[in-house]
C-alpha cells in the first residue's frame, strides 16, 4: 500500500491572479490519512464556475489556485480505515471534499448544504492547508467525498456528471419530479442545460428548451432530443406556452427577468434556479400567488445523489456531449468558455497531457 506518512509534491496549472491565465504551479499534498484516498488524476471537467473563481468574479478567490472539481482518477493508495475503495479502481471527486460531519445537513446526507463544507479548491482544509483541484496530477481526498465510477463508463464521460450532472439530477429527485409524463423546461443550453435535457428525457419527461434566440434550435431538437424549442424573445411563442410546464430548470448565470418564465408554469409549478448570479433578481408577487408557484434554488448534490446520477447514466446508457482537450490548451478553452463557445463541456485529459515541470 506504500507509505501513508509520505508527503507528495505534485504539479498543476494554477491561477496566480485574476487575469484568467493558468500557469504551472508545484505544491505538496497532505499526508494520506487513515480515511484518505490518494488519487492519480486521469481527467477533469471544466465548469463555468471555474471561470468565476479564476477571475475572482465573486470576490472570494485566493491565489495560487488550482481549479477543477469534476475529477476522475485512479486509486493509487488508501488509508488503513478505508473500506469502500481499492487500488486500481476508477473514482470521482466533485465540488466538495469536506464538511463538519455533525450538523443536520451532514447527518441527513445533504452535506453540500453544510455551512462548513470545504470546496475542492479555493478553500482551506481541516489541517490548514489550501485545497487544490483537479487540473493537477494527483489529489488526496477523504473517502466520504469520493464516488465510484461505474464499470465500463469512460473517465471523460464520467467527469461532467460530478458537477453538471448531479446539479440537475438533485432537484428533480428532491422535489419529486422523477416520475414520467411531466412537462419540463430547460432554460439555457450550456453545460448544465444540456445535462438537464439528457436527464429529463431519460426520466420520460416532455422537454422544452427555452432560449433567447433560434440559434440553438437544431442542436436542442436533433442533437439532444428535446421535444420543443421555445424562443423567449418571441412574445407569440411565449403566450402560447403559458401554463404548460410542471417545472423549469433555470441554468442562466447572468441577470434576467423571472416573470416571463413564471408565466409558463402550471399551478404549483417550480422555477428552480441554478445559475450563480451576483445581482438581485426581481419579480412581482401576484405572479407566484395566483398560481401557487415556487421560486427555489438547488446547489450541486449530495454524495449519495452523485453516485446515483453516475449509476443512472450507466443504466440508461446516456452520454454527454464533450470536447476533450489537453492541459496545454486550457487557457484557450477558458477564453472560449467565457464566450459560451463549447458544446457542451470541456474535459481535460490530464493523464494524457505533458504536465508542466
Amino acid at each position: 500500500m506504500g507509505s501513508i506518512e509520505e508527503q507528495r509534491t505534485v504539479t498543476g496549472l494554477a491561477a496566480k491572479d485574476p487575469s484568467g491565465i493558468l500557469s504551472p504551479y508545484t505544491y505538496t499534498l497532505r499526508n494520506t490519512g487513515p480515511e484518505d484516498v490518494f488519487i492519480k488524476v486521469i481527467c477533469c471537467g471544466v465548469c463555468h464556475s471555474d471561470l468565476h473563481q479564476i477571475k475572482n468574479d465573486l470576490g472570494m478567490s485566493n491565489y495560487p489556485m488550482v481549479p477543477g472539481h469534476e475529477v476522475v482518477g485512479e486509486v493509487v493508495e488508501v488509508g488503513s480505515d478505508v473500506g469502500r475503495f481499492r487500488t486500481g479502481e476508477l473514482v470521482g471527486v466533485g465540488c466538495i471534499v469536506g464538511s463538519c460531519s455533525s450538523c443536520n445537513p451532514c447527518n441527513s446526507d445533504k452535506e453540500q448544504y453544510c455551512n462548513r463544507r470545504i470546496w475542492s479548491y479555493n478553500d482551506v482544509y481541516h489541517d490548514g492547508r489550501p485545497t487544490q483541484g483537479g487540473f493537477s496530477s494527483a489529489m488526496v481526498v477523504h473517502q466520504k467525498f469520493v464516488v465510484k465510477i461505474p464499470e465500463g463508463m469512460s473517465p471523460e464521460q464520467a467527469a461532467p456528471l460530478l458537477c453538471a450532472g448531479v446539479t440537475v439530477y438533485s432537484p428533480l429527485s428532491h422535489f419529486g419530479l422523477k416520475q414520467s409524463g411531466l412537462r419540463g423546461g430547460i432554460l439555457g443550453l450550456g453545460g448544465v442545460g444540456h445535462m438537464g435535457v439528457k436527464v429529463a428525457k431519460a426520466l420520460g419527461h416532455h422537454v422544452t428548451v427555452i432560449s433567447s434566440s433560434e440559434k440553438k434550435r437544431v442542436e436542442a431538437l436533433e442533437d439532444l432530443g428535446a421535444d420543443e424549442y421555445l424562443v423567449s424573445s418571441d412574445s407569440t411563442q411565449m403566450e402560447r406556452a403559458i401554463d404548460s410546464l410542471d417545472y423549469i430548470i433555470d441554468t442562466v448565470p447572468v441577470f434576467h427577468p423571472l416573470e416571463p418564465y413564471l408565466s409558463l408554469l402550471k399551478l404549483d409549478g417550480k422555477l428552480i434556479l441554478m445559475g450563480v448570479i451576483n445581482k438581485p433578481l426581481q419579480f412581482v408577487s401576484p405572479v407566484l400567488m395566483l398560481g401557487r408557484k415556487t421560486i427555489t434554488g438547488s446547489f450541486i448534490g449530495s454524495m449519495t445523489e452523485t453516485q446515483e446520477v453516475l449509476d443512472f447514466f450507466k443504466e440508461k446508457e446516456l452520454t454527454s456531449i464533450i470536447e476533450v482537450i489537453k492541459l496545454d490548451y486550457i487557457n484557450q478553452a477558458l477564453e472560449r468558455l467565457e464566450k459560451n463557445d463549447v458544446r457542451y463541456r470541456f474535459v481535460v485529459d490530464v493523464a494524457g497531457s505533458k504536465l508542466p515541470q
